[in-house]
């Protein structure tokens, strides 16, 4: 299967959220990610439950909705309501992860866990069997923009191997840092599903990059 790509709309120009939407739509992109950022959990604020139902609207192909936000577990259905596909929320920030992404598959999403840099893949041994994408942050979450982490690709095999002993229709995200140059490597690693904020909405042409995101490597 060919890998996916998901532009962050963190990083779409507010002002003209809805254009910035129907390019994805017409673009060769697979999904929209959406960050969701409480000020607490990590140094930001951003996209609230209005923000995601209106994208909701015009938006023609899933949201991946990445919660960055302390106790995710309360805002689930919500969540689901407003349009959620896919719902990651952060090892860091569930301490009952079992739980979490069994009320994420209750309430008919797909459940995802994110990582932060210094996480290793290996806590999510005794729960991956339950787990529908795990994205990888490839750098530190919080702000769009930054330089991308190297030890990434020793996490994305790390993960593989899990994928391969456990659950073989596991996603691997990679969130952060995302560009023309490194994408084909991770892809290479076994990443599946690529976010790009700036690298996509900073381009002269956005459909474009993406499409360049999109060929096959190998």
């Amino acid at each position: 299967m060919s890998h996916l790509v998901a532009p962050s709309v963190l990083s779409a120009d507010f002002n003209n959220l809805e254009r910035d939407a129907e390019m994805i739509n017409n673009s060769l992109a697979d999904w929209f990610h959406v960050d969701v950022m409480d000020g607490v959990f990590v140094p930001n604020i951003s996209f609230g439950f209005p923000v995601i139902k209106a994208l909701n609207k015009v938006a023609k192909k899933p949201l991946d909705v990445h919660l960055m936000i302390v106790k995710p577990e309360q805002y689930i259905t919500q969540f689901r309501d407003v349009g959620a596909d896919v719902l990651t929320v952060h090892y860091e920030a569930s301490p009952h992860l079992h739980r979490t992404l069994q009320a994420i598959k209750a309430a008919g999403m797909q459940a995802g866990v994110a990582l932060n840099p210094h996480t290793p893949v290996s806590l999510l041994e005794d729960c991956i069997s339950e787990i529908d994408l795990v994205t990888i942050m490839s750098v530190n979450p919080g702000f769009g923009g930054q330089k991308f982490i190297e030890n990434t690709y020793k996490k994305v095999q790390d993960l593989v191997a899990l994928k391969k002993a456990a659950n073989r229709e596991l996603h691997i995200e990679i969130d952060g840092g995302v560009n023309l140059d490194n994408y084909g490597k991770l892809v290479t690693a076994g990443a599946d599903v690529l976010v790009a904020g700036s690298t996509v909405f900073s381009s002269n042409n956005p459909t474009q990059t993406i499409a360049d995101l999109k060929v096959p490597v190998g």
